[in-house]
């Protein structure tokens, strides 16, 4: 059995927000996503889809695209993005509920995969605005706005300990964490999310979010403090998924 990642599907069968406008990677994303799947995932492995599932408005809306991710091979565990509006943490137990079999969504919980525990949040990371002097070069940004991101980050937080303490309580003492935003802002070497992956160990941080060349560096790619973090985001893998065990 094999573990593999990909983040940022952005379907949109029913919404109908074709993705070819933000690049020429995009064309075709939906055929790249199902081949490589379907080359690479067996039956028996396990894809964790980072978020950004479908641009749909609320589930209805988003039923053909929950179809086609249903349809790819493998135990598919689906994780919340930014853009995911047919999903808050209240509708997670419903969602379990009515896809069971089928799909699995991580929030507030944890899946096994071997002797693994897979928890998650979405995650957040503060993104300006920036401003910049003459070179490019980061001089000041919105004091506002980050401090709302702190707000936001403490909020996600606590729903990742709850992931953290429903695995451990199950005894589980190897994890691998999935996040949505990066676990890091362009201003910082480290987070609450770094640090909570150091205190319990985590080997891999997998997240995903970041579009395009210009933002694929945006935070912690490879080995930091003994954890490896991977970027796992539809664009940055042309949409070929990661295995990360």
């Amino acid at each position: 059995m094999a573990l593999y990642a990909i983040g940022d599907f952005h379907l949109s069968f029913q919404a109908n927000k074709p993705m070819d406008m933000f690049g020429r990677v995009w064309r075709g994303h939906e055929e790249k996503i199902q081949k490589n799947c379907n080359k690479l995932v067996c039956p028996e492995d396990t894809i964790v889809i980072t978020g950004d599932h479908s641009w749909g408005r609320n589930l209805e809306e988003c039923r053909e695209d929950l179809a086609f991710i249903e349809a790819l091979p493998g135990r598919k565990i689906l994780l919340r993005g930014n853009h995911d509006m047919f999903w808050n943490v209240k509708k997670t137990a419903r969602l379990n509920r009515e896809y069971q079999g089928r799909l699995a969504f991580l929030q507030n919980n944890y899946y096994a995969y071997e002797d693994y525990a897979l928890v998650g949040t979405k995650g957040y990371a503060f993104e300006g605005p920036f401003y910049l002097d003459r070179k490019g070069r980061i001089i000041d940004w919105d004091k506002a706005q980050e401090e709302r991101a702190k707000k936001l980050i403490e909020r996600e937080m606590i729903r990742l300990q709850t992931s953290f303490d429903a695995a451990s309580s199950a005894g589980y003492r190897k994890f691998i964490l999935f996040l949505h935003y990066p676990p890091t802002s362009i201003i910082e070497t480290d987070s609450a999310f770094t640090r909570i992956a150091e205190q319990y160990h985590v080997e891999h941080v997998v997240y995903a979010h970041c579009h395009g060349e210009s933002r694929f560096g945006d935070s912690i790619r490879g080995n930091y403090h003994g954890v490896t973090y991977h970027l796992v985001s539809g664009d940055f893998l042309n949409f070929c998924p990661e295995r990360i065990l």
